[in-house]
């Protein structure tokens, strides 16, 4: 292997694969980025054997490639030498013995190299008829319903999300059962074949961190695995075994209780409130609708009480007296942009939900808390 590249080029490359190095030392191997330089370009993976991300930089970003061939060199130490470099050049080529050398006019770095027969076998599929999404698109989606999922491992199929595709409809949903977050939208797909599978949220997030707004993005599920490809990024991810929790019926249809509120309005007086409920465990506030009127109240033992009040749009007049987690409930708040939204309830025990005014498309669902 011997080739001439930019640094920034290099970098861009390293950056993207560091991603999936192994944060545990078990197996030595997984700390190490595969160099496959071939005469179409290079290839860059790293795998922790759950997820596996590879980086193509075409030969035309490459100054010169004078030797093809295979190395796999400890990926940590090289990306944060290779940070520190100055902008340059970067002669990479094998040298005597199992060591790949890094030469700029300045700095020579050798580097040792693990066997390449103990780097596992990456084989990243080519789908015929992958999903294909909108990349901005996507991102805001498993962004606005990945906070949702449970951080315990004694329910890890909760720990992921929930991928659904019935027809051309698609479906993202999260929940620690605690609280839920779905949002649902149709794409343009010709195969009508459905879809149900649980995605760790911890890869997804990897993921979309490496996304471009402006690219698309394809899906190509298989029964044990997920591939995403976006630009020059190919991003292998584990699925989850066993059936995620049916959340459908979770979601009422009707409402006894319908409020139009003042996104900021109502997002701010929940803010103030949940500083006095920070130390608690369960962070709860209780809230109170009375005709037109919406009051919000916490209190402390150490600091005190407080009581707040907003005008909302009530389209029922039931009184309603309810319960929950204020930082569930600013949590869902944030994944809104609108002036205003609905919050629809049924009574006190039954859960509490947030959606826009004209549109189905993301729900964001919070249950209540017993305060007695």
């Amino acid at each position: 292997m011997k080739m001439l590249i930019e640094k920034k080029i290099l970098l861009g490359g390293l950056n993207a694969v560091s991603r999936a190095l192994s944060t545990r030392n078990i197996i030595p191997v997984l700390n190490g980025i595969k160099f496959d330089l071939t005469k179409k370009g290079l290839y860059l993976t790293a795998t922790d054997n759950d997820i596996t991300i590879q980086y193509y930089i075409d030969k035309k970003e490459i100054k010169s490639i004078d030797d093809v061939g295979v190395s796999i060199i400890y990926g940590k130490s090289m990306l944060e030498i290779v940070k520190r470099l100055p902008e340059t050049d970067i002669l990479i080529e094998n040298v005597e013995g199992n060591e790949v050398s890094f030469r700029t006019e300045t700095a020579l770095y050798n580097f040792n190299c693990f066997q390449e027969d103990d780097f596992p076998n990456v084989f990243l599929d080519d789908s015929k008829e992958p999903i294909v999404f909108d990349g901005l698109k996507f991102k805001e989606t498993i962004n606005k319903t990945s906070f949702a999922c449970s951080l315990q491992e004694s329910r890890p199929l909760l720990t992921g999300i929930n991928i659904k595709m019935t027809g051309d409809i698609f479906e993202c949903i999260a929940t620690d059962s605690y609280r839920l977050a779905k949002l649902t939208y149709t794409i343009n797909r010709d195969k009508t074949d459905n879809i149900n599978i649980v995605i760790p949220s911890r890869n997804i997030n990897e993921f979309v961190k490496l996304l471009n707004d402006e690219q698309e993005v394809e899906m190509n599920v298989y029964s044990n695995k997920v591939i995403f490809r976006t630009g020059n990024i190919t991003f292998q991810s584990s699925l989850l075994n066993g059936s995620y929790p049916n959340t459908d019926n979770s979601i009422a249809k009707e409402f006894k209780y319908m409020a139009k509120v003042n996104l900021k309005n109502f997002y701010s007086i929940l803010d103030r409130a949940s500083l006095l409920t920070q130390s608690k465990d369960k962070n709860i506030i209780d809230m109170e609708i009375v005709d037109n009127k919406l009051i919000i109240r916490a209190s402390s033992s150490e600091m005190g009480n407080v009581e707040e009040k907003m005008e909302i749009d009530n389209e029922t007049s039931n009184i309603l007296k309810i319960s929950f987690s204020a930082k569930f409930m600013l949590d869902a708040l944030k994944m809104f942009d609108d002036e205003e939204i609905y919050l629809l309830l049924n009574g006190e025990i039954s859960p509490i939900i947030l959606k826009k005014l004209n549109s189905d498309e993301m729900i964001q669902l919070i249950l209540p808390m017993k305060t007695y």
